[in-house]
């Protein structure tokens, strides 16, 4: 897939800039959080339930810009929202939402929250899961944060990165070592407890523990996880995993949830109720209401008694995982085309068993399926808004994201009228992403990189820019040395030229001598 292009250092530059003018420090003062977006070709709305999830990230993403403000004091701008978020870090934070027993989102202050600003809600939300598990936080933050452009609302979970780097920042400020894994289940803290929403840890934990190039498995009953490896072949060994890919992100111009959409947590309710049922019918009525709980054979004996809707969540859960099972197995072994076919069937079983998506992300999905060089295509996200993620051969992106943008148009004319095509899906071509990382200080022309990795799987997260000035400090040296080295083959030849001429004088003075023994 070659070099991650994200963040590019025009783009940290310019942060550094703003948070330097926000602040009135020194540019060279400014860290910057960098937190990627994150797509799920399989594993799809069932890590709430306990399930397995492959995930990975993409070189798109969150960055924040930003400086220890000295105080309790903290001040946010943002890249994509109006208006200014000040609140002081010694404020008790409280819930913004509790849940109904449908699964609707209730607001506790709905007339407070309108004039706030709303998109602050995240870092408050961030200072609330920390000092709720008993860290302190003494020291805001000033700071700038925005996104990949055109890239909001996008199914990408954006509102899981956008959480993860307020954590970062508050986290680097007040210098509290969080491993990658208490960030999980901050982040968590962050949507389940404050905002209200039933998501599970697949958002998170794709952001925080995914390696370029690799697929992260997650577990997400016992929380363990691994990085699934591409193979390593010869160059020479020509088979189907030579084959270069990229993500292809087709927009719908949906922002916002249809209205009529039975939603998210509705969803996650009926998951809940199919797995209270079986387990009631198998004798485990003690055991918490969540699929991975049910054991494959009394799902088989006891789905007979699911409504037609909560037997479809069951079997869109049980098929899915064991899609994730040979979608791993077939990015191990570099067969694309098999691992395309697994996420391709995934959309079909959330679009047929899951019931989620609306019109606009559907048809998005088949026209994907019929688009050249596509491996595999599914929904990014729940389907009620954003994109379509699609796996696609290098060589024939171009083509298929041409392909998609004119026949959206034909079902979609509307709603393709607001994308920017070349901005929204010619543009949105990526590559995989990184993890994680804190880019610290400039410090003697090298930016230092604070520890947020995840172990061995973010080793690689250094920034460009950071890779950039190494190179650059590398090719001075080698510069460096090859002058010297130079300088040495010039004096060595220099003497060489003074020992030849040594040892033709030597040679002249041995005739004259010889000839002067003759002459007595």
């Amino acid at each position: 897939m070659g070099e991650v292009s994200w963040p590019t250092p025009e783009e940290l530059n310019a942060i550094r800039k703003i948070v330097s003018e926000m602040s009135g420090r020194g540019v060279e003062e400014v860290q910057i959080a960098i937190s990627p977006y994150r797509i799920c070709p399989l594993g799809a709305h069932i890590d709430h339930q306990g399930g397995a999830v492959l995930a990975m990230t993409i070189d798109k993403g969150i960055l924040l810009g930003f400086v220890p403000s000295g105080d309790t004091q903290v001040a946010l701008r943002s890249g994509q929202f109006k208006g200014e978020v000040r609140f002081r870090v010694d404020e008790t934070q409280h819930p913004r939402h509790s849940v109904g027993k449908n699964g609707e989102i209730l607001a506790d202050d709905s007339s407070k929250l309108q004039e706030e600003c709303n998109w602050g809600n995240y870092a408050r939300g961030a200072l609330y899961a920390l000092a709720s598990r008993g860290n302190k936080i003494t020291q805001g933050i000033i700071g700038y944060i925005c996104g990949s452009e055109g890239l909001d609302s996008s199914g990408l979970s954006s509102s899981a990165a956008v959480g993860i780097a307020y954590l970062l920042a508050l986290e680097s400020t007040n210098n509290l070592t969080v491993s990658p894994t208490e960030n999980i289940e901050y982040d968590r803290y962050i949507e389940n407890e404050y905002l209200g929403l039933r998501n599970g840890i697949l958002d998170q934990s794709a952001i925080l523990l995914s390696s370029q190039g690799c697929l992260t498995f997650m577990n997400c009953k016992t929380k363990e996880h691994k990085l699934v490896h591409p193979p390593k072949l010869p160059k020479t060994h020509k088979t189907e995993s030579q084959k270069a890919y990229k993500i292809l992100l087709a927009f719908s111009g949906l922002k916002q949830a249809l209205t009529t959409n039975p939603g998210y947590n509705r969803r996650v309710a009926e998951c809940q109720e199919a797995a209270r049922i079986i387990l009631n019918a198998s004798g485990n009525n003690k055991m918490e209401p969540i699929l991975s709980n049910v054991q494959p054979e009394d799902y088989e004996a006891h789905k007979s008694q699911l409504d037609p809707d909560l037997a479809k969540r069951a079997e869109h859960y049980f098929s899915e995982n064991m899609r994730v099972i040979k979608g791993a197995e077939a990015w191990a072994s570099g067969k694309l085309e098999d691992f395309g076919k697994l996420v391709s069937a995934s959309g079909l079983s959330s679009i047929s068993k899951y019931e989620s998506g609306c019109e606009p992300l559907i048809q998005l999905y088949e026209i994907l399926l019929r688009a050249p060089g596509v491996f595999g295509t599914r929904f990014s996200g729940a389907g009620f808004r954003g994109c379509c993620l699609a796996f696609v051969d290098a060589d024939r992106a171009d083509e298929a994201a041409s392909f998609v943008r004119e026949e959206y148009r034909k079902v979609q004319p509307k709603l393709a009228s607001q994308i920017n095509g070349k901005e929204c899906i010619e543009g949105c071509l990526c590559g995989a992403g990184k993890c994680v990382a804190v880019m610290g200080r400039a410090v003697e022309g090298l930016y230092i990189q604070r520890g947020k990795e995840a172990g061995e799987a973010c080793t690689e997260a250094s920034s460009i820019m950071v890779q950039e000035t190494k190179y650059s400090l590398l090719s001075e040296t080698i510069s460096s040395v090859q002058q010297r080295l130079d300088d040495h083959a010039s004096a060595m030849e220099m003497i060489s030229r003074r020992l030849e001429a040594l040892d033709n004088n030597f040679k002249g003075l041995k005739v004259v001598f010889e000839e002067r023994l003759l002459a007595v």
